[in-house]
Order: C-alpha cells, then sequence, then structure tokens
C-alpha cells in the first residue's frame, strides 16, 4: 500500500481551507450518500461513483444533482480533478481501486473522519449505536426534536420519504447513527470512534460483523476505545449482557448512565397495542408517564423510549414530548408497507440478524392479527450467509406460517466460518409444521410469491439487499 496521501482528522483540519471539490469512491453506500448530501450542503463540490447503484440509495442520488459515474468511467487522470478523495469501506486493500486512489496523488480519507472533522466539532452530538436500531432510533429522535421545535443537524443511514438522509440543522444538536464497522481498508476502526460524540445511545449490542470481527469481544473493545472520550449521557439498553459489562466498566467514572429496557425499572412497559399503535409507560425521575405513539413492535418501543429518554434529560416538558411522539414515521425498508400483490399485502424490511428477523416478524403479527406471515428472507451480509447464526435463524423463522429461503449467490466472505445451508433451515422448519421452501434464482421467487399471495397473507420480504433481483424487477410496478 502507499498510504502517503492518506489523510487522518488533524490533516484534513490543516487542508480545510484549500477543500472545494470532493469525489466519493463507492457513494451507493447508505453512509457514503448520506456524506455526501450532508457536504453538498455545506457548499463543496461533489460528485461520486460506483460499480452498480441500488435503491433505495440510487433513487434518492438521482434527485440530488450530485453528479455519478460508473466506475468503470473513472480513471486516475479524472480523480486528479478534485482536492479531496473520500473512500467507502467497500473498497478492499490491494484492490485496483484502492491502487487508483493511492496513485492519483490526491488526498483521501474515510467518510467517518470527513464527517467527524469537517461538520461535528462544533455540534452536541448524539451518537446513536447498536446491533439493531441504529437507524430508526436517529430517525425517530430526529423527529421527537423537531416536533419539540428544534431544527436538529442528523445522519441516517437510510432513506426517508421526508428528507434527505443528513442535514446541518440550526440548533446545536447533531443525532447521527453510529455504525461499529470499520472505516475504511486503510482505517480498521469502527466508524463511531471517528465522531466527536457528546451523548451516547446504546440500543442494542450482539455479535454481528463476523467478516471484521472474530468475537463479541472485539465489539466491545471498540465501545471501550470511545467511551472514555463521551463525558455526558449513556442511555442504554439493559436487556443485553454485552451492555451490562460496559456498564460496570464504565459507570463510575465516565459520563452520567441511564439504563432503560423492558427488563429495568424505567421501562417501557407496554400497557396495550395493536394495528393503530401502542400504549406504554416509562418511569423517570421515580415518576410514571404515560405515551401513546403510532408505531407498533416492542423494538420501535425500545427505539423510541431511548429518544423519549434523552429529551427528559435535556429538561424538554413531559406534555410536549408526549404530543410529539403520536405520529411518527419510519425509515424506508424498516416495516416499510409497498403494495399489495394478489391481494397480499407486501412488506419490505431490512433485517438481516435473527434478533431483528424475529422482532420484525412478532411487530407484523401485532400489527396485522389473523393475517399468515409468509416471511422471505435474502441472507447476504457477510454474517449472515454464514453459518454462525444458523441455528439462530431457525428459530426466528419459526414464527412464520410460511417462509421462503433464497440460496445465496456466493459465499460467505467469513474465513472462520462456513456458509449458511438454507436448505436444512427450511427442513427443519418443515418438521415443525411450517410451509418452508428454498430458491436459487428471482423466476423461482417468483413463482413461489405468485403462489402463496392472496388476501390471507402478509408478505415479508427481509433482505439488506435487492432479494435476487426482486426490487428491481416488474413485480414492483404490478404493486397496487
Amino acid at each position: 500500500m502507499n498510504l502517503t496521501n492518506k489523510l487522518d482528522k488533524d490533516g484534513l483540519i490543516q487542508i480545510k481551507k484549500n477543500i472545494k471539490n470532493i469525489f466519493f469512491y463507492r457513494i451507493c453506500g447508505t453512509g457514503m450518500g448520506a456524506s455526501a448530501c450532508l457536504l453538498k450542503e455545506m457548499g463543496y463540490n461533489i460528485e461520486g461513483a460506483d460499480i452498480e447503484f441500488a435503491p433505495p440509495m440510487s433513487d434518492y442520488l438521482e434527485t440530488t444533482q450530485i453528479p455519478c459515474h460508473t466506475l468503470d468511467k473513472i480513471d486516475m487522470q479524472y480523480l486528479q480533478k478534485f482536492d479531496l478523495i473520500i473512500t467507502g469501506n467497500v473498497v478492499c486493500k490491494d484492490s485496483d481501486d484502492a491502487h487508483k486512489i493511492e496513485q492519483s496523488g490526491v488526498p483521501f480519507i474515510s467518510f467517518p473522519t470527513a464527517i467527524g472533522s469537517l461538520v461535528l466539532d462544533d455540534k452536541v452530538v448524539v451518537g446513536c449505536a447498536g446491533t439493531h436500531g441504529k437507524t430508526t432510533t436517529t430517525y425517530l429522535i430526529t423527529q421527537l426534536f423537531e416536533n419539540l421545535n428544534c431544527s436538529p443537524g442528523y445522519f441516517i443511514g437510510g432513506i426517508m420519504d421526508d428528507r434527505p438522509p443528513a442535514k446541518l440543522g440550526d440548533s446545536k444538536y447533531f443525532f447521527i447513527e453510529s455504525d461499529e464497522y470499520d472505516s475504511a481498508y486503510f482505517e480498521k476502526i469502527s466508524k463511531l470512534r471517528m465522531y466527536s460524540i457528546n451523548h451516547m445511545i446504546l440500543t442494542s449490542l450482539e455479535f454481528d460483523h463476523a467478516d471484521i470481527f472474530n468475537n463479541f469481544e472485539e465489539i466491545l473493545d471498540q465501545f471501550r476505545a470511545v467511551i472514555p472520550s463521551i463525558d455526558g449521557r449513556f442511555i442504554v439498553n439493559e436487556d443485553y449482557p454485552g451492555i451490562q459489562k460496559l456498564y460496570k466498566e464504565y459507570s463510575d467514572s465516565h459520563g452520567q448512565w441511564i439504563y432503560y429496557g423492558l427488563k429495568s425499572n424505567i421501562g417501557p412497559k407496554i400497557l396495550g397495542s395493536d394495528k393503530n399503535g401502542t400504549d406504554f409507560q416509562l418511569t423517570l425521575n421515580s415518576t410514571n408517564y404515560d405515551f401513546k405513539t403510532n408505531l407498533t413492535g416492542e423494538h420501535n418501543i425500545l427505539n423510541l423510549s431511548s429518544a423519549i429518554i434523552f429529551a427528559f434529560y435535556e429538561g424538554f416538558a413531559i406534555g410536549k414530548i408526549q404530543s410529539a411522539i403520536t405520529n411518527l414515521n419510519m425509515v424506508k425498508r424498516r416495516q416499510e408497507e409497498r403494495g399489495y400483490y394478489n391481494g397480499s399485502l407486501v412488506i419490505d424490511d431490512f433485517a438481516h440478524h435473527p434478533r431483528a428477523v424475529d422482532l420484525t416478524i412478532e411487530a407484523m403479527k401485532i400489527k396485522y392479527p389473523g393475517k399468515q406471515i409468509v416471511t422471505i428472507i435474502e441472507p447476504k451480509s457477510a454474517t449472515a450467509r454464514s453459518n454462525i447464526f444458523q441455528d439462530e435463524f431457525t428459530q426466528s423463522l419459526k414464527k412464520s406460517d410460511s417462509v421462503i429461503l433464497a440460496i445465496p449467490e456466493s459465499s460467505t466472505s467469513v474465513k472462520w466460518a462456513g456458509d449458511i445451508d438454507c436448505v436444512e433451515i427450511a427442513r427443519q422448519l418443515q418438521n415443525d409444521g411450517i410451509q418452508a421452501k428454498t430458491v436459487n434464482n428471482l423466476n423461482e421467487l417468483l413463482a413461489l410469491i405468485n403462489e402463496l399471495a392472496n388476501e390471507k397473507t402478509i408478505l415479508l420480504i427481509l433482505s439488506n439487499s435487492t432479494c435476487l433481483g426482486l426490487w428491481e424487477s416488474d413485480f414492483v410496478k404490478q404493486l397496487k
């Protein structure tokens, strides 16, 4: 590797005044796309490129007027027109892409470092972290503070119907999705370590990202590296043993730690839930407060509760908070209703970890009582394609009435694990009386969808990609 033109945070700050033109190398990632939007708002001239452009980020980028190119059109000479290259973490070490960036002579950096250096230093930064719920929590707390008549900045690794994925805002608050995945091939530490976080919400903590972490302790180490630099509030879900471990290690010496969770004294305590929303209770400063929201599902109420707790301890009145959460939106691909297909409601969801699968199916049962849940799942991430969570996926999918498993098109990149065996998962589900089948391609998937879609069923499609190309096919055009 030739890293002579790689910048760190301090190096970027030194040349900040000379930067006008920025190129995003692999712009279609959720974090990269959000970063591009934020820096464009700051006045930088932004362009980007990627191998392919997949929705929902590709759809949004089309609306931004940011020039986007396919990578095969970008050579070193073109890169040399720019003052800075921001490099996505999908660029691999020693790849042709990395070589092109390094040999261009243009300063390059990861997007977390760029955001930390160019945007966040003068903000009150609230990092929303955790294995599950980062995106949703960041969006919910942003909406909450907007409804409290603040105008916060935010950075959300997803697409919303009502806003761009990132915005500077006019208030002191900045809410940022804080991912534990690594920053770049030349910066093998978690993104959350590069943001100037003042307060942290920690929604959950489990093993994931087996392509970069060998064990759960390595994930905890990333949080151990950032916690001592945070002097504010830690709002953490005590339902997770890993979070309990961090609490024991740091709660006496760093910041103010506030537990919430289904087992905690604070709550939330679910009072009632149906298709119209949820009634729940939180105990704050020894006083019980009741809340009502249009959201359903325990995981969504937990995420919302963390936002409420932060607002409460920032001094906002309970009555105003109660009014601010009654009608909230969700990020695209989080229990998103896409339309009807042959009478069956189609739900698009990003879930690709067994805990998220379990919670999402449970939420569907609450919101759509009496419907049969047909779960279509595509194990796409490196961890999901491995056999690490094979048994856990099997247990989670047992909550469905029918299951379609898309067999991964490629082997997992987790070096110390084997591939997930979708055929075996289907066999075990069948043994438990659940209709379960596997598919290898889009045509097979569409044939099963046509067989199972009717007014009695919900098609719950779980994928962090296109689900064998389903979301790029004519299937979308047929939704009503």
